[in-house]
């Protein structure tokens, strides 16, 4: 990734979880990177990060609901390094509560941000990528978009709603004939503060449901999409599990969450007084970025793994051949 030119990258969600360390991994292959988040103390520390790594950094604060924010966050970039090669779309906002406890303005917001909130980052990276006819979109996904699961509608209605859109989209560019790229990166169970600062009616802190990965893994597989972008990439076998599962058996898994997916999702940990949440406002403080997935090594290295097997497969033939 390394070229005389610098990789120019826009990350949406770039202050925090999955978001941040992703910002880590593209400043560590030297691009040049875009934050956009809406907590500050999250985006300046980043920005020391893409700076230590050698890269430049380009802050600024934006509320992906907002279209307006987006489109001229947008367009700083362009004022200040001319182009945009790969735009993330990561941004996110869940909150955890059986649906007859969510308030309207709560699912509004939750909506807002994780499914509009990448329709306009994809909308303003596409108005400067067509013309140049290079680009790439890179949309944060989850196996939820696949198989929703209790206490978190919002958040899975607005990852299925953008895989939906996506889809739409990329048979418009094929029509276009564009050579924009669009992937969707299908994400499993991830450590991040998500599960922290998130807004809920459960007693006890949120809790991801096992088996939970580092987010440095799900930034090396946003990093590998945007250089080699597929219609859809997933990270980590569960994702695997789930789309699969419901696929061929749905209301078995419906029962299934409905007797496991409560229990799954809520740690021991009783939520301390005054819990602060990220729904309508940043909590203040860098948060951090927070395993890894054999399916995901498998599927970034395949050929190496085959070719590796192969070599030990006959080397144990011939010296079974020749004893």
């Amino acid at each position: 990734m390394r070229t005389s030119e610098p990789l120019i990258v826009v990350v949406t969600g770039a202050s925090a979880g999955i978001g941040r360390a992703t910002v880590r991994a593209f400043a560590a292959r030297g691009a040049w990177v875009a934050l956009l988040a809406r907590g500050t103390d999250g985006l300046a520390a980043a920005r020391r990060e893409v700076e230590a790594a050698g890269g430049r950094a380009l802050v600024l604060p934006t509320d992906v609901a907002d279209a307006a924010q987006v489109d001229a966050a947008a367009a700083r970039v362009i004022e200040a390094w001319g182009h945009i090669d790969v735009w993330v779309n990561n941004a996110m906002a869940t909150l955890y509560a059986p649906c007859e406890q969510i308030v309207p303005d709560d699912l509004r917001r939750a909506t807002e941000v994780t499914y509009l909130g990448a329709v306009w980052g994809t909308l303003a990276a596409l108005r400067h990528m067509k013309p140049r006819n290079r680009g790439v979109i890179v949309q944060v996904g989850s196996a939820l978009a696949y198989r929703s699961i209790p206490l978190q509608a919002p958040y899975c209605g607005a990852k299925a709603a953008l895989r939906a859109f996506t889809d739409s989209l990329r048979s418009e560019l094929i029509h276009d004939r564009s050579a924009v790229a669009l992937t969707m990166v299908q994400l499993s169970a991830f450590n991040t503060p998500q599960f922290d600062w998130a807004r809920t009616t459960l007693p006890c802190r949120p809790r991801p449901v096992p088996p939970v990965f580092q987010p440095e893994l799900a930034a090396q597989a946003i990093v590998w999409a945007s250089r080699h972008p597929r219609r859809e990439v997933t990270v980590g076998f569960p994702a695997w599990q789930a789309m699969l599962a419901q696929k061929l058996a749905p209301g078995l898994l419906d029962r299934l969450l409905a007797r496991q997916g409560y229990r799954g999702q809520r740690s021991d940990t009783p939520l301390p007084p005054g819990h602060p949440d990220n729904l309508h406002a940043p909590v203040p403080g860098d948060h951090g970025a927070r395993r890894t997935s054999w399916q995901w090594w498998l599927h970034h290295h395949a050929p190496e793994a085959i070719a590796t097997l192969t070599a030990g497969l006959l080397a144990l033939a011939l010296a079974l051949v020749l004893r």
